[in-house]
C-alpha cells in the first residue's frame, strides 16, 4: 500500500506516507509519561503477535473448610466419578466483607476429599492445579476468606476457610520476544542509544486505521537487515508484553482487518473468549476525535437472542445504542462509566430489550440470594434514568 497513511501525535490522527509496495500493518511508537507518542518504526509484518500464555507449573494445594454447593458441587461430583477434572476454578479472595483479589486455578484435579478436622459438615480438598495469581497482589489480606467458582459460574460460589499453598512466591514466566519484520525506522529510533521504557504496537487495518493497540516494552534485543530486502530492517523486542491476543482469536482480527463491522450480530457465533476479543477491538474508537454531543432521549432496540454471557451482553448493548463495531463498556464498572456520557449516548432514553428471557436464563445459575448479572445491568440502567422494557 502506498500513499497517505496514519501518523500519531498526542493520540490524534495526522498523515504519514508509506512509499512501499508492501502493506503497512504496524506502527511502533514510544510513549512518554504524559502519554504522548513518538513514531519509532513503520513495519509490514510481525511474528509473535498472537501468543498463548505459558501453562503454569502444576502444584498441590489443600482447600480447607469447604462446603461445596451449587455449580461447584455439581462439578465436584462429576470429577469424583472419573478422572475428569474441574476445569479452571476461580478463587475470590475476601478481606472481611469485601472481595479484594481474583486468582485462577487452571485445570483443577481433585486428588483427595477428606473430612475437615474442625467441622464434620465441611471437607478438605487436596487438589492439583496450575496457579495464576491475582495481577495486583500475591499477599494474603488481613482477614482472608475464600470463595470458589466452578467454570462458567459468576455468582454464588462455595466458601472455604483457607487454601494452603496459595500465597507463595512464584517465578515470572519467561519473556516471549516479538519480531517486527520489514520495518522503516525513524530518526528517533536510529539516534537513540537507550531503548528502555514502554510503548505501543499500533495495529492497522486494510485502510490504514488503527484497529488495536498492544502495550509492550521497548527493550530492543537486535536490529538487523530485513529478510525481505535491504530497504528495511527487522527488529527483535525482548518482550512483546502480555497484552498480545491469543492464537484462537486470529479469525476475529482477520475479520476486522478487512473493514470495521457494518452488520449486526457478527460477534454472535463466537464463544466468550472470541466475544471478549471483539469488544477489545471495538475500543479502537478512542483513537478518533469525539463525534460531538451525546444523544439523549429516543428509543433503542437490543437484540437479545444471543446474549448468553457477559461479553455477549456488552456486544449487544453497544450495537443497540451505537451500531455494529461500537464500544459501550466491557464489564459493570466500564458500562457505568459509559452511561455517564462521552460515548455517544446518555440517559434518559428507552431501551427495548427483545428476547430478554435468553439473558435471564443464561445468568440464572447459582445466584443464591444475590442479583444475577442480567438483573444488575437492568437495575443499573434504571438507576441512570433509562426506561428498560423487557420483551
Amino acid at each position: 500500500m502506498t500513499g497517505p497513511l496514519l501518523e500519531y501525535a498526542g493520540g490524534w490522527v495526522k498523515r504519514h506516507t508509506w512509499q512501499h509496495a508492501l502493506p503497512l500493518r504496524f506502527l511502533l511508537v514510544a510513549v512518554d509519561a504524559d502519554d504522548e507518542e513518538q513514531l519509532w518504526a513503520s513495519c509490514t509484518a510481525a511474528e509473535g503477535l498472537f501468543v498463548a500464555p505459558p501453562s503454569p507449573p502444576r502444584e498441590v494445594l489443600t482447600v480447607r473448610g469447604c462446603k461445596p454447593d451449587g455449580a461447584f458441587k455439581e462439578a465436584l461430583a462429576a470429577a469424583e466419578a472419573s478422572y475428569q477434572g474441574l476445569g479452571d476454578v476461580g478463587v475470590d479472595v475476601w478481606d472481611g466483607d469485601q472481595p479484594v483479589q481474583w486468582w485462577t486455578l487452571k485445570d483443577v484435579a481433585v486428588l483427595a476429599q477428606l473430612p475437615d478436622s474442625g467441622d464434620s459438615g465441611l471437607y478438605d480438598l487436596v487438589i492439583g492445579a496450575g496457579v495464576v495469581p491475582d495481577a495486583d497482589s500475591c499477599r494474603p489480606p488481613k482477614a482472608p476468606g475464600f470463595e470458589l467458582f466452578a467454570p462458567g459460574q459468576t455468582v454464588g460460589g462455595s466458601r472455604c476457610s483457607a487454601i494452603d499453598g496459595l500465597f507463595r512466591s512464584r517465578p515470572d514466566p519467561a519473556a516471549v520476544p516479538l519480531e517486527l519484520i520489514g520495518c522503516e525506522p525513524t530518526e528517533l529510533l536510529l539516534g537513540r542509544a537507550d531503548t528502555s521504557g514502554w510503548g505501543r504496537l499500533l495495529v492497522l487495518d486494510r485502510d490504514g486505521a488503527v484497529m488495536a493497540a498492544v502495550a509492550l516494552g521497548l527493550d530492543i534485543a537486535e536490529v538487523r537487515p530485513s529478510v525481505i530486502g535491504a530497504a528495511f530492517v527487522d527488529i527483535t523486542l525482548t518482550d512483546g508484553g502480555d497484552e498480545r491476543p491469543l492464537p484462537a482469536v486470529r479469525p476475529i482480527w482477520d475479520r476486522w482487518y478487512e473493514s470495521p463491522p457494518a452488520e449486526p450480530n457478527l460477534w454472535a457465533p463466537y464463544d466468550s473468549q472470541g466475544r471478549s476479543a471483539w469488544i477489545e477491538l471495538s475500543t479502537h474508537a478512542w483513537r478518533t476525535p469525539p463525534p460531538g454531543p451525546d444523544l439523549s432521549g429516543g428509543e433503542y432496540h437490543l437484540d437479545g437472542r444471543f446474549v448468553t454471557d457477559h461479553p455477549g451482553l456488552h456486544c449487544a448493548m453497544a450495537e443497540a445504542l451505537l451500531g455494529p463495531g461500537s464500544y459501550f463498556g466491557r464489564e459493570r464498572n466500564a458500562f457505568s462509566d459509559c452511561l455517564c456520557g462521552g460515548f455517544g449516548v446518555v440517559p434518559p432514553f428507552t431501551l427495548n430489550w427483545h428476547d430478554s428471557d435468553v439473558a435471564r436464563q443464561a445468568f440464572a445459575g447459582g445466584r443464591g440470594e444475590r442479583l444475577t448479572y442480567f438483573e444488575e445491568v437492568v437495575r443499573l440502567l434504571e438507576r441512570y434514568g433509562v426506561t428498560v422494557v423487557l420483551r
